[in-house]
């Protein structure tokens, strides 16, 4: 229920980057987990923060990482799974439609890819470069244990005045009692349960 207000209420913001740090989560079985981590995102590009995503478990030329590429010169993004690896992120003036498959690779293959992902994320915390850092899909590689609770416990508690993000499904119980936010987004409907394929610019 949407709080009534019946009087002008006063809430004062918080400029300082020093006080930033906070760590997000955002999970559950409902369509809209990473769209929800870019428009924080875009919410820090337009106050003059910068953002890197790290993507794990995907690869290919999505609409984000299009957009990002070539409209977003304060954010960065990568993807770590095993394909984007081997493919290493076309260059953006080499960018061309692969079109409309994807493919979900068994989870022992993904391993040595989501490591390297998670060593990565560590190095680009640590530079303290950039305000915002997303780990797109992270409570999933966690909830398949190809990367350990505790290291990412370790990383909450090590990680300095950068804005975490975290997404996925089924975030491990730990780590949701750790964040600072937990949104949950709850699957009702979805167009996939009528047989209508992901639409480009839309899903993808």
């Amino acid at each position: 229920m949407v709080t009534k207000i019946k009087g002008k209420i006063m809430v004062e913001g918080d400029e300082d980057r020093e006080h930033l740090g906070l760590v997000h989560v955002i999970t559950g079985d409902g369509q809209g987990k990473t769209t929800s981590s870019l428009g924080i995102a875009l919410r820090a590009l337009g106050s003059n923060l910068k953002v890197y995503m790290i993507q794990f478990l995907k690869s290919g030329t999505t609409g984000e990482v299009y957009t990002i590429k070539k409209h977003l010169p304060g954010m960065e993004i990568i993807q770590f799974s095993v394909d984007a690896i081997n493919e290493r992120q076309q260059k953006i003036d080499q960018f061309r439609d692969k079109g409309s498959k994807f493919t979900f690779n068994p989870d022992e293959q993904e391993k040595e890819a989501a490591m390297l992902g998670f060593h990565h994320a560590k190095k680009i915390i640590g530079s303290k470069d950039y305000d915002l850092v997303i780990l797109d899909e992270l409570n999933t590689i966690l909830d398949k244990d190809i990367i350990q609770v505790k290291d990412i416990i370790d990383l909450m508690e090590n990680h300095g005045n950068v804005e975490l993000v975290f997404t996925g499904r089924d975030a491990p119980q730990e780590i949701i009692e750790k964040a600072d936010y937990v949104s949950m987004v709850k699957g009702i409907k979805h167009p996939w349960q009528k047989g209508i394929k992901a639409r480009k610019g839309i899903e993808y």
